[in-house]
């Protein structure tokens, strides 16, 4: 079996078919026109120079194009990096299209929404189940089809499912140590938690941040979403209240993107098993690319640190 990008090493050399996930023009300091292209297939993405560019070059190796090339991966400040040597636009009889390189939840859609009814049946609040079974309900497609974020975690089809799901198998288990949690609650602030990346992202194949996305943000976008739902029912109480801040404040603090911190013990334990699942899916996927006695590369959301593969993992 071919390997992906995602699993070369600095100094192989690479041919094959990627996809353009982003596309920048620059200038080196000989006044000569470069891309920066961001190449993506199912196991992830490298960041590529394609030097002395034409005008042609510009408009044809844009965002979402197939191409083919033939590089080496170098290494460029703690990162691997592709020096293209040759590229091409894919053809008709390449017999390749987008859905090939979209890397997809190692979960399928069927399994994602059977974990999410089983929470939702669990629930013994009628009102919170009802909140939520509406929410799901409303957004499912999108639900197991959107990524979780454009970068860093679970930033693949059906990412935010996997996302949810996840987090639910840990709270599960918090649950049965910690008999004082209120389990409904907590699963309904996790299934809820990060629905409003629907609007704020704009979807699978070259995520980016929507218009909304960016003046509003998932979170209070998510609040008053709750308040919609809720007025379509006629629900009124205290639990509209208490979801919506385990949704605001689920980030934690405000330098990380909460107006408010968690003041609900359920908000509190939500904060952490997102970060939880959240670093777990970063380190697994990075760790799953290096061999044994390796570092990683350094990971930005992980405060830049590389991390070692232990040799007796082997």
């Amino acid at each position: 079996m071919k390997r992906g990008i995602g699993h070369y090493q600095i100094g192989d050399t690479f041919e094959g078919f990627v996809l353009i996930k982003e596309s920048t023009k620059g200038t080196a300091s000989n006044g000569k026109p470069f891309l920066t292209l961001v190449l993506r297939d199912a196991t992830g993405e490298i960041e590529a120079k394609l030097w002395d560019i034409t005008q042609d070059d510009e408009s044809i190796f844009i965002q979402e194009q197939i191409i083919h090339i033939t590089g080496e991966l170098n290494q460029f400040r703690g990162k691997a990096q592709m020096r293209i040597n040759a590229i091409r636009i894919a053809q008709t009889t390449d017999g390749v299209q987008v859905s090939d390189f979209i890397e997809k939840a190692p979960v399928d859609r069927e399994e994602l929404m059977e974990k999410l009814t089983e929470a939702i049946f669990e629930m013994e609040n009628p009102t919170i189940q009802r909140i939520v079974r509406a929410v799901v309900k409303k957004y499912q497609e999108p639900l197991l089809l959107y990524p979780a974020a454009t970068k860093n975690h679970h930033e693949y089809a059906s990412g935010l499912a996997h996302h949810i799901t996840s987090m639910l198998k840990i709270a599960k288990e918090l649950c049965e140590l910690y008999p004082q949690l209120n389990q409904d609650l907590l699963y309904a602030g996790i299934i809820l938690h990060d629905i409003g990346k629907i609007k704020e992202l704009s979807g699978v194949v070259s995520t980016s941040y929507t218009l909304q996305g960016k003046l509003l943000g998932h979170i209070p976008m998510m609040v008053e979403e709750i308040g919609h739902i809720a007025k379509e029912l006629k629900i009124d109480g205290e639990e509209v209240l208490i979801l919506q801040h385990l949704v605001l404040s689920h980030h934690g603090k405000a330098e990380w993107g909460s107006p408010t911190p968690p003041l609900v013990r359920e908000a509190e334990i939500l904060h952490f098993i997102d970060l939880i699942d959240a670093k777990m899916n970063m380190l697994n996927r990075a760790l799953d690319k290096v061999k044994p006695g390796e570092f990683t590369e350094k990971l930005f959301a992980m405060e830049n640190r590389a991390f070692y593969k232990p040799t007796f993992e082997e």
